[in-house]
C-alpha cells in the first residue's frame, strides 16, 4: 500500500520527466556513471548519445531498448567447459565466437545498418538511443558484440554508454532474474510513458 501511495504521489512528476531511471537492481557506481553520461555535456556528432547494452533473454527485454539484436544464432561458448566461466570480454571467448563463419558477415551487415541510421535518429531530434544485444545467458555472445560495437561507435565520435546487464548482477542472483522479468524491472533507464519496449528486433 505504501508503495502504491508513493507511486500515485509521483505520477505528476513522472509525466513531466524527460526520463525515468529504475534503480531497483542498479549499483550506485553504475547509477552515477549513467547520470553523468546522460546529463553532462553534449551528444555525439549530431547531439545524440548512444547506449550499448548486453543482456540475456531469460530476464526479459530491456525496457529502454530502441533497437534489439538477437545474437542467439551465433555459436555458444556456454557448451565448452573451458569457456563457460569466462565472458565475452575474454580473448578465448572472443576467438571462439569470431570463428563462427557467420560472424564476419553479420558484423558487416549490422554496422552497415547502424552507421547510417544513427545520424538519421539524431536528425529527428532524438537525444538518446539504446542498442540492446541479447543472447541466452547475457555473458558471452552479447557481451562480445556489445564491446565491439561500443568501440566502433566511439571511433565515429558518438558518446557511448556501455553496460552489461547480466555481468552487473551479483553472484547467485538467479532468483531475482525471474522476478525482474515478471514485474518488468529489468532496465535502469526508461523513457516516460513506455510501458513496453518500443524496439525493432533483428
Amino acid at each position: 500500500d505504501g508503495i502504491a501511495r508513493e507511486a500515485a504521489l509521483l505520477d505528476g512528476l513522472r509525466e513531466a520527466a524527460d526520463a525515468v531511471i529504475d534503480t531497483t537492481e542498479l549499483p550506485l557506481p553504475e547509477l552515477r556513471r549513467l547520470v553523468e553520461r546522460r546529463y553532462r555535456g553534449g551528444g555525439g556528432p549530431a547531439g545524440m548519445a548512444v547506449a550499448v547494452l548486453s543482456f540475456g533473454f531469460p530476464r526479459g527485454l530491456p525496457r529502454e531498448a530502441d533497437l534489439v539484436l538477437d545474437l542467439r544464432f551465433l555459436r555458444n561458448p556456454h557448451y565448452d567447459p573451458a569457456l563457460r566461466p569466462l565472458t565475452g570480454r575474454d580473448a578465448p571467448v572472443a576467438a571462439f565466437i569470431a570463428a563462427d563463419p557467420d560472424f564476419g558477415p553479420f558484423w558487416q551487415r549490422m554496422t552497415a545498418l547502424l552507421d547510417p541510421l544513427l545520424p538519421r535518429y539524431a536528425a529527428e531530434g532524438k537525444k538518446y538511443l539504446t542498442v540492446a544485444l541479447g543472447c541466452t545467458g547475457g555473458k558471452h555472445r552479447s557481451v562480445l558484440v556489445a564491446e565491439r560495437l561500443a568501440a566502433h561507435l566511439a571511433a565515429q565520435g558518438w558518446p557511448v554508454d556501455l553496460r552489461h546487464r547480466e555481468l552487473a548482477l551479483p553472484e547467485g542472483s538467479g532468483g531475482m532474474a525471474g522476478r525482474g522479468a515478471r514485474n518488468g524491472a529489468t532496465a535502469p533507464f526508461q523513457q516516460p510513458g513506455r510501458e513496453a519496449p518500443s524496439s525493432c528486433t533483428f
